[in-house]
């Protein structure tokens, strides 16, 4: 890459806060990364406690007179690919690899990963001590990772309804009669549900686990198929949803999405209920004598 004219001054606001923060960040992430490092002889009499930054330059494959303007803070524009090569030869890590892009002010993806199919004991542990509130964690595919007893009684449908691969609550939903289905006003849920699972699947696009989670989905039901066609999109939020119940009744319950760190694309929901006669009947859930019988 070859740099253009002479930049001018930066624009007041946060870029003038993030170009030395740029700066210092860079300067002090290639004093860390040795000649050796990088599999360069060390040389003699170097100064530098790290690489120069003609080296940092071409390790990168970029001219060295813009990699030194990067480095002065200078506001040029960058683009991902040249930002993606000077994070692999300063040797940064996912944090690191997102910070930059921040300070160069260049919007940042994440890479794909694989989805997380397991939760640890503490998160189980969490979500069971909030019963009587339902709560499960999902994955950006709706796969069912974790759950307490309540989510359960409320939420899970016939066993005949689990899906072939990993329990979804998707698959559940959709594949059971409308008149089983525990969420009532169902048309209206499911639509943002797919929708809010074609967010997560910009991601994934491509990946054979998600197109044949989404292919056999689409053979199992009509309603998805349709929904899926829409080209919808949605993110995860707060939401106030109709159960019901064969024991208890009809309940209003709220579901809250909660991020959990460590576990990228997972989340954990809580349902709160909405009203007093959805608290009060919530309660009864606790006990387990009041299952909601499977069709």
């Amino acid at each position: 890459m070859r740099p253009g004219a002479e930049p001018g001054r930066p624009k007041p606001g946060g870029t003038a806060r993030r170009r030395p923060e740029l700066s210092a960040f860079l300067r002090s992430r290639r004093a860390r990364v040795t000649p050796g490092d990088v599999g360069m002889p060390p040389g003699l009499r170097r100064r530098t406690p790290g690489l120069r930054r003609e080296e940092v330059a071409q390790l990168s494959g970029v001219g060295v007179t813009w990699y030194t303007w990067l480095e002065q803070g200078r506001p040029i524009n960058a683009s991902a690919q040249v930002l993606d090569a000077v994070a692999r030869t300063l040797r940064l890590d996912p944090p690191e690899r997102e910070h930059l892009y921040h300070l160069a002010e260049v919007p940042f993806t994440a890479a794909p990963e694989a989805l997380v199919q397991s939760v640890g004991p503490e998160i189980q542990g969490i979500i069971d001590a909030l019963a009587p509130r339902p709560a499960v964690v999902y994955n950006s595919r709706y796969d069912i990772l974790a759950s307490n007893s309540v989510y359960r009684d409320l939420f899970i449908t016939s066993v005949d309804a689990c899906a072939p691969g990993p329990d979804n609550a998707l698959w559940r939903l959709f594949t059971v009669r409308e008149e089983d289905c525990p969420l009532l006003f169902r048309d209206k849920e499911l639509r943002v549900m797919v929708a809010t699972l074609r967010a997560a699947y910009g991601l994934h696009a491509g990946e054979p686990a998600w197109e044949d989670f989404i292919r056999r989905l689409s053979e199992a039901s009509p309603l998805f198929s349709q929904l899926w066609k829409t080209g919808d999109v949605a993110e995860p939020g707060r939401r106030v949803k109709v159960f019901r119940h064969a024991a208890v009744g009809e309940l209003r319950m709220t579901s809250t999405s909660l991020t959990i760190d460590g576990m990228p694309e997972c989340r954990i929901v809580v349902y709160t209920p909405d009203d007093e006669e959805t608290e009060r009947r919530t309660a009864l859930l606790r006990s387990g004598t009041t299952k909601n019988p499977a069709p």
